[in-house]
């Protein structure tokens, strides 16, 4: 069995990477074999997780861009050709959410914002990997959602719209794809406690708040999701595609019962 978990020999491009989620599935991929290409804004954090991976003995190529410009994508795409050969797996992880209140005091620049990196951000990184996935026979696409593009969260409206784009972008492409042996599928986290969601947990009260929705009574750590993202990069899951798959202790049934 334990080759079905097995990414040796794969390549995985992975968004956000420099941090939380992003950083600990690029860890998880490398332990599996993978040999990861590590892409955010800033260089720094980067390297630094990239040194981390290959102490641990395994390969990270660091490339630092912004998903909202196709130019900075193609070129990450190169770079990680010219190293590796090619892109077998994509992990869109990078998100942004500058405005937390009511929908209606979002501004439009907020709107922009949110759209451009959470949703057309994945879109330009898938688009710019199918056609080396295409050529190596297949590949896989995990786009990170949240339970937000489920239900509706507190004071997060305009995330929550984008993550729910993120969901049916998944089902699209998935049909589109599955006939390139292209499998895509999502993730849906619920609290998990990163820098991203750190206004949640450093206010006492806010946690409470947050925890009392969670059956299992606490936010998860970005390890907890890796488990997921290992199986829907692998062979284990050869024949899911389109699904979203919730990784939230309990808290989207918690609310329908």
């Amino acid at each position: 069995m334990s080759h079905l978990f097995d990414l040796t020999g794969k390549v995985a491009l992975i968004t956000g990477a420099s941090r939380g989620i992003g950083e600990a599935i690029a860890h998880a991929y490398a332990d599996a074999g993978a040999q990861v290409v590590l892409s955010s804004r800033k260089q720094e954090g980067l390297d630094r997780v990239a040194a981390d991976i290959q102490a641990a003995g395994g390969e990270a190529l660091p490339i630092a861009a912004h998903t909202g410009s196709d130019e900075a994508i193609a070129a990450v795409v190169e770079k990680a050709t010219e190293a590796y050969g090619g892109i077998d797996i994509v992990v869109n992880n990078a998100a942004t959410n500058p405005h937390f209140g009511p929908m209606l005091t979002a501004e439009e620049s907020h709107w922009d914002k949110i759209v451009d990196v959470n949703v057309k951000g994945y879109f330009r990184v898938v688009k710019a990997c199918v056609p080396s996935m295409k050529a190596r026979g297949g590949g896989k696409v995990i786009n990170i959602a949240s339970i937000a593009g489920l239900e509706p969260q507190p004071l997060m409206g305009v995330y929550c719209v984008s993550k729910a784009a993120v969901i049916m972008m998944t089902q699209v492409l998935a049909a589109e794809l599955a006939a390139d042996n292209i499998q895509v599928n999502a993730i849906a986290p619920g609290f998990i406690k990163t820098k991203f969601s750190a206004a949640i947990w450093q206010n006492e009260q806010m946690y409470q708040t947050v925890v009392k929705q969670i059956p299992q009574g606490r936010m998860a750590e970005p390890e907890e999701l890796t488990g997921m993202a290992i199986y829907l990069a692998t062979a284990a899951s050869s024949f899911t595609t389109g699904a979203t798959l919730l990784v939230d202790g309990g808290q989207k049934v918690s609310t329908s019962v």
